[in-house]
């Protein structure tokens, strides 16, 4: 998948009627994996995330954020893998029925292209 985070970006579902799943990714052909999972996780905890788990051997990290006061998180999951010489990142941010997401494809593009910073 080469391109950029934007035209990689896609989404299911229909708002506020069934849940909504938004997906990116991004190919860092030169970023060592750990570096690229430290910087992703740095810019998730400055996105305002909460309860940010990662697993630093599978490569992952999970996040949630409950900004609607209905105390149903919404969570994002990246994995951050080896691709040739380089890493892959993979974001997606899940969106529980009834809630909206505005601007998600900037908002996702920024965690996932942290990895290059």
């Amino acid at each position: 998948m080469a391109g950029t985070c934007a035209e990689n970006y896609q989404t299911s579902g229909v708002p506020l009627v069934t849940g909504m799943t938004y997906k990116t990714a991004m190919d860092f052909p030169s970023v060592n994996p750990a570096a690229a999972l430290d910087r992703v996780s740095r810019a998730v905890l400055a996105e305002g995330f909460v309860g940010v788990n990662i697993e630093k051997q599978l490569g992952t990290l999970t996040a949630q954020q409950e900004t609607t006061g209905s105390g149903r998180p919404q969570t994002l999951r990246v994995v951050v893998r080896p691709n040739g010489k380089g890493s892959r990142v993979d974001a997606v941010f899940i969106v529980p029925q009834g809630q909206v997401a505005p601007n998600m494809s900037e908002n996702l593009c920024r965690v996932v292209n942290a990895a290059a910073r």
